[in-house]
């Protein structure tokens, strides 16, 4: 529910730490066609101001919960948009205010058109420990179809820009059904990137999200969903990925040995976190809250003393349990089959069909059922 900025009072100090941390950074180069997170175009607002309210909030945050971080995650938008400067002042800030003791992973995603090699060594130099890299093609007609400000070329460069960095963790971000994509296209994408040889593949099927311009042009009729391609594409993925040696271990997510992302198992996985930034959700315990989705607004109210905090909602055991059931689903290594119990019926109707299985103690999606998540996860939520 909405809430008034001066509304809330300060919670109880939670008894337990707070191990995963994400930071929105909502500034990007330009604003990608299919994007529907709350973003914004060029430099606007990207001032020590907006790093002051961040810093700030954490602050708040520290005051009054237990935090100590296994994982931090910067996304956007373009955290690789700020300047030197800026990613030294906010990630210094940071150590300075968080006991980074246990901290075990820290992750940054990046533009390839805003990776340099000293911005590339000073993430390294300042802790970085994880970089995933946002391609999404190796084909410059399908990034020129997404709106993308870099090319296959530079894209290449930063990724050998950021391998000589030996970060812990390099993963590449990929996208498919972009419109107009063939079979033969996302697959010498695959093989580009298996070539490459990074640590982590992320591959993301399109989706058609309300308010972006690849909704307007779908329903307009510009653009033709197939989901008879989509999941041609998505068998490709699956089985080239894992003839490269990689592992799924989750829908899209693809590692080699001892290279998953633990910052997004922690999210699958229905883990605790707090989300700093504009339009950042938090979710600790059975409460859960955004901040207000615009950057001018926040960092006002985080300079005036008011909450960052637009809506606030008391989730019910029954919710956070059909929350952990439906991303729990997405992990290759399935759940506790008492996870199911009120919903022994429905597990063993998917189970009949094939959509599940039982692993041991464990139920897991099926290959067929991998390729039917949503409709399986829609089941439970």
């Amino acid at each position: 529910m909405p809430i008034s900025p001066k509304s809330l009072t300060p919670p109880e100090r939670s008894p337990a730490p707070i191990e995963h941390l994400y930071f929105h950074i909502p500034f990007c180069p330009k604003i990608c066609p299919y994007c529907c997170f709350y973003v914004e175009e060029g430099s606007k607002n990207k001032s020590k101001a907006f790093l002051d309210a961040l810093l700030s909030e954490v602050s708040r945050a520290a005051e009054s919960t237990h935090i100590r971080p296994k994982t931090i995650y910067f996304g956007g938008g373009t955290p690789t948009a700020l300047r030197i400067e800026q990613l030294e002042y906010l990630i210094g800030g940071l150590k300075s205010r968080l006991d980074l003791s246990m901290l075990l992973e820290w992750t940054t995603e990046a533009n390839p058109a805003t990776v340099r090699e000293e911005k590339a060594a000073l993430l390294k130099q300042l802790g970085v420990t994880r970089v995933s890299l946002g391609v999404q093609s190796w084909s410059d007609r399908c990034l020129q179809t997404l709106g993308r400000t870099h090319s296959a070329k530079q894209a290449l460069s930063t990724y050998e820009i950021l391998q000589a960095q030996d970060f812990n963790a390099l993963n590449i971000d990929l996208m498919f059904s972009v419109p107009g994509q063939t079979l033969h296209e996302w697959e010498a994408d695959l093989d580009t990137t298996i070539q490459l040889n990074p640590d982590h593949v992320s591959a993301y099927c399109l989706t058609y999200e309300e308010d972006t311009d690849f909704f307007k042009k779908l329903t307009g009729g510009q653009f033709v969903q197939n989901e008879e391609h989509d999941a041609a594409l998505f068998e490709s993925t699956m089985d080239r990925l894992s003839a490269g040696g990689y592992v799924q271990y989750e829908i899209s997510n693809h590692a080699r040995d001892g290279a998953i992302s633990s910052h997004n198992l922690a999210y699958w996985e229905g883990r605790d976190f707090l989300g700093f930034g504009p339009s950042a959700f938090s979710t600790v315990g059975q409460v859960r809250k955004q901040n207000v989705s615009d950057t001018a607004t926040y960092t006002i109210r985080m300079q005036t003393g008011a909450s960052p905090v637009h809506t606030e909602e008391t989730l019910s055991n029954e919710t956070r349990l059909r929350e952990r059931i439906a991303f729990g689903l997405r992990m290759s290594s399935g759940l506790e089959i008492n996870l199911f119990a009120p919903w022994k019926e429905e597990a063993a109707h998917l189970l009949e069909i094939g959509l599940l299985e039982s692993t041991g103690s464990r139920l897991r999606l099926t290959r067929r059922g991998r390729m039917l998540a949503d409709l399986v996860a829609s089941t439970f939520v």
